[in-house]
């Protein structure tokens, strides 16, 4: 059947790579249905219960969509006259944001006291460059004093300040909303930069998060993906010494990317900053199909062969073992799609699409189209070949040594698995090259930071939120809180009411309480709504029916293991002091990104297990022997163990991008596995070798071409280590290390192992007939010579 498939790709070039084209062409026009989303909430699936929790609560409230502009004096005072007029116009200005609802800031801080019966509401600031020295003194007492400004819109040091802008962004178009907003921002503290030269503008909040993922994506496609190929091409060039070869390849590559993203437009597959990186791993996974096809029909036609009978022993030696190393590779990729994070699926998905594309090609478009290119020969030395026959000998002479030595290190390695713990921290999903992270971090250490934790505190009663035993609570809940290391701020309707209740009693300190009366704390409340202006109403602290308020903490930077235990310690006083909030659920994006790395650990073990059974299966019907085939899987799982082990000594955490590794790299690495062992069976079954003249056969034959298409891999993956996303960042990192780490167990524990394996193992007769995966000696295909 593959000697007809391959007469009939060299009798009908042409047809062949019009159909390949036309094909690639359907394919690829899916690619202007792909969209692109910047919204963080992408992460989470529909299902997931932090979400559904998070999006009850801003369906109650308004949204928490911001943008937070953090000013820094750099005399180290804000209430200066300058300064405050600074805060002041920019307070203003941010109105003109689009989709902006509310701006909050120390300067229109609804600032209340007392006259007689009557309640005074009006901004803390007016007109600040006339304010006078004892005015600008008044208004830092209160400002530093108010618990709804203090580490919120103002340091404890007065030192630094913050204009927070509310934005409804529209779902529909939130991709071109979120740059739109990020854009107006800037211009904004751009603006003020040059006006207030002496005043630090830095730009942090969640809308600038979702721009910030935006721009690590367009980063990564900007430069990942250019350095990838042309690392590529140059690999290329250095193995195949044929221009016309590396062009051919090139067209897979760039034909694999397209269809592989065309199809993921058809299928309405949305991008993200994690998947939008898929072109840089279907680059590095396609050019190995490419050459091991050109490398075994160079070798033929060195051999006096004509290019149709080339390319016919070509194809019938490497289209098996192409199939099921791509089946493989598809298979560890398609095991994402156990993972909890629905970009990660995505990823996954479209590699998948991109590496079958490549097998499709590699074994179609590119035999048909070198059957027009010319290929010149190249005569190079043999100084590869005998670098491999001296390793190769080193292994034969010393292979129980090495196999000790292998194991022993493994094991010494594999310890430090126990060291790494999964925590992360959201806000450094992001380098330090990213200005999002340096001004989050800076807005962090001397004002606010974007880790909090939302609670929607229920009454069930219509007007409860007045109910001074319901107060009560909620203020014992604060309390509570901030006395918890944790926390920087709380924010809560009680401290509202306390302040009323203090102005309503001539702004007597004494009164700074609650008030005792359901109907008198309705009243205050009534009377306070009413004075407000608009754009700073309650809307955000209480519900409609006045049932339930809104209580939010803002927390120092915490890891995720921080997060979640503080989370618990909150649920577990809940449960203990106020049973009516019992069935309440903490909600944040912090929140829901914590929770989101431990189920995504979880999800992708049942991920990794399918993929180990059904890649160990193949193998073990490929080889057809038990012992071969799930032998195979220990140099495939070994590295993976070493990689993870290595991680635990050096930096012994574990966040969201490295979940997925496993599944990942146990995909490709039983690639080289599949190669090197079905040689070694070829001379063990057809040629009658003993083991360990099989083992020469082998490293002679595929050697070269596994360390080259290791380094490759290698080479690729490591360029993602250059994202600023990190979590693409640390995955490159961690599959690069992996892959050269898997080179080592190739060449040190593979050999050794099948040679204790099979140590008693009986001479065996040489076939009649010959297996159809064993292509040409890949040490000697580029030069032509035998």
């Amino acid at each position: 059947m593959l000697e007809k498939y391959a007469e009939f790709i060299v009798r009908h070039p042409l047809r062949v790579v019009l159909i390949a084209l036309l094909l690639v062409a359907v394919a690829a026009s899916g690619a202007r249905f792909l969209s692109f989303t910047t919204d963080y909430r992408a992460f989470f699936s529909s299902e997931n219960p932090q979400l559904m929790a998070f999006e009850r609560l801003q369906n109650t409230y308004t949204k928490n969509d911001n943008v937070l502009f953090v000013l820094a004096p750099k005399d180290g005072k804000v209430f200066t006259n300058r300064t405050l007029a600074a805060v002041e116009r920019l307070t203003k200005e941010s109105w003109q944001i689009p989709y902006s609802s509310r701006v909050d800031s120390v300067t229109n801080f609804q600032h209340t006291r007392g006259r007689g019966d009557d309640l005074i509401v009006r901004d803390l600031v007016e007109n600040a460059a006339r304010l006078t020295p004892a005015e600008l003194t008044a208004a830092r007492e209160i400002a530093l004093t108010e618990p709804l400004l203090q580490r919120r819109l103002i340091s404890p040091a007065a030192d630094v300040t913050g204009i927070n802008v509310t934005v409804q962004l529209p779902a529909e178009n939130q991709h071109t909303a979120v740059p739109e907003v990020a854009a107006a921002a800037r211009a904004l503290a751009e603006r003020l930069r040059a006006d207030y030269p002496d005043v630090e503008a830095r730009l942090s909040g969640i809308v600038m998060m979702d721009n910030a993922f935006a721009e690590s994506a367009e980063h990564d496609m900007t430069t990942l993906v250019p350095l990838m190929f042309g690392v590529i091409v140059l690999t290329l060039l250095g193995l195949l010494r044929s221009v016309w070869g590396t062009i051919a390849s090139a067209l897979v590559i760039l034909f694999s990317i397209a269809t592989a993203m065309g199809l993921a437009g058809w299928f309405g597959i949305t991008l993200t900053p994690p998947s939008i990186n898929a072109p840089t791993v279907i680059i590095t996974l396609a050019v190995a199909n490419c050459v091991h096809v050109l490398i075994t029909y160079i070798y033929y036609l060195g051999h006096k062969r004509d290019r149709r009978t080339a390319m016919v022993e070509c194809l019938r030696l490497n289209s098996y073992p192409i199939f099921l190393t791509s089946f493989t590779t598809v298979v560890g990729f398609l095991g994402m799609n156990f993972s909890e994070v629905p970009p990660f699926r995505d990823l996954g998905n479209i590699i998948s699409l991109g590496v079958g594309a490549a097998w499709l090609l590699s074994v179609a478009f590119l035999p048909a189209v070198m059957m027009w290119l010319p290929v010149r020969m190249h005569t190079e030395s043999r100084r590869s070949e005998t670098v491999l026959a001296v390793v190769v000998d080193f292994i034969v002479v010393h292979q129980r040594t090495l196999l000790v030595g292998t194991a022993l290190i493994t094991v010494l390695l594999s310890l430090g698995i126990a060291r790494n713990e999964l925590n992360d921290e959201f806000v450094k999903y992001f380098d330090e090259s990213v200005d999002f992270r340096r001004d989050t971090d800076f807005a962090s250490a001397r004002l606010i930071g974007p880790y909090t934790i939302d609670y929607s505190l229920d009454s069930a009663v219509p007007g409860g939120v007045s109910d001074p035993a319901f107060l009560r609570k909620i203020a014992a809940f604060a309390d509570w809180y901030r006395a918890q290391p944790e926390a920087l701020h709380v924010n809560t309707l009680t401290d509202t009411f306390k302040r009323l209740n203090r102005n309503l009693h001539g702004d007597d300190p004494a009164w700074y309480r609650l008030p005792d009366n359901r109907a008198l704390a309705a009243q205050y409340l009534l009377l306070y709504e009413m004075s407000l202006p608009y754009g700073l109403d309650l809307n955000n602290q209480i519900n409609v029916a006045k049932s339930a308020t809104r209580f939010s903490v803002t927390l120092k930077n915490l890891s995720s293991n921080e997060l979640l235990a503080l989370e618990s310690r909150a649920h577990a006083w809940l449960v203990a002091h106020f049973p009516e909030a019992r069935e309440t659920q903490g909600a944040s994006p912090a929140l829901m990104f914590s929770h989101i790395g431990r189920r995504n650990i979880e999800s992708m073990l049942t991920g990794n297990v399918v993929a180990l059974i059904v890649i160990s299966l193949s193998l073990v019907l490929v080889f057809r022997t038990i012992k071969i085939g799930l032998t195979s899987m220990i140099p495939n799982l070994v590295p993976i163990a070493m990689a993870f082990g290595i991680w635990g000594f050096l930096v012994g955490r574990i966040g969201l991008g490295l979940s997925v590794v496993t599944c990942i790299t146990m995909g490709i690495i039983v690639d080289d596995t599949i190669h090197f062992l079905s040689k070694y069976l070829h001379a063990r079954r057809d040629l009658g070798r003993t083991p360990e003249d099989a083992i020469r056969y082998a490293f002679s034959t595929v050697g070269l071409a596994v360390w080259v298409l290791s380094l490759v891999l290698v080479a690729g993956f490591l360029v993602l280590a250059f994202s600023t996303f990190r979590l693409n960042a640390e995955l490159g990192l961690m599959a690069a290390g992996t892959f050269a780490l898997g080179i080592f167990v190739e060449f040190m524990l593979v050999p050794p192992l099948l040679l204790w394996i099979e140590r008693h193992a009986p001479q065996i007769p040489v076939a009649e007939t010959t297996i159809p995966i064993t292509p040409p000696p890949a040490g000697v295909l580029i030069n032509g010579q035998d």
